[in-house]
């Protein structure tokens, strides 16, 4: 089975962190699932891949010279909403979110190292790491996540563990 340079990078972007303490893909159970852009899945056994390429020049990295972590931003966050209270939101891997006030919905995506997330009614949240923590921005409907937000909040992952 051939990859595309596209699931290459993917697998860069999710995965190859696990690689560097997993034990080799020949002696390793289980399975590796990429999750595209567009939310569908592919699913490789380790036990069928020898080893992964990456053509010079195929792999984002970022500006430190790591490759940028989605997975940094998955799980239950605890954020301000603007007016001294707190809420929090869910993002989970195949891109759905959900936020405690209202119970609303949304998906969310990975953009340039943070999570941009479109709720169903309308408002948008980013989750953006700023020096050493990370800030909630809130967006009005009608504004994109470049635009100035209606407040920034911290925010922090009530889920994550340390590495």
């Amino acid at each position: 089975m051939r990859m595309t340079s596209f699931a290459a990078a993917a697998l860069a972007l999710f995965v190859s962190p696990l690689f560097a303490a997993a034990p080799s893909a020949k002696t390793a159970g289980g399975t590796i699932v990429i999750v595209f852009k567009d939310g569908h899945r592919q699913t490789f056994n380790q036990a069928d891949i020898e080893r992964i390429e990456f053509p010079a020049g195929d792999v984002p990295v970022s500006s430190s010279g790591n490759l940028p972590s989605r997975s940094r931003y998955l799980g239950k966050w605890e954020a301000g909403d603007g007016n001294g209270g707190k809420f929090t939101i869910t993002l989970w891997d195949n891109g759905d979110a959900r936020r405690s006030i209202g119970n609303v919905h949304g998906r969310w995506t990975y953009v340039d190292g943070e999570a941009h997330i479109i709720w169903y009614d309308g408002a948008k949240d980013a989750i953006r790491k700023t020096g050493g923590r990370y800030q909630k921005y809130a967006y009005e409907s009608a504004k994109s996540f470049t635009d100035d937000p209606a407040n920034v909040t911290e925010a922090r992952n009530l889920d994550q563990k340390p590495l």
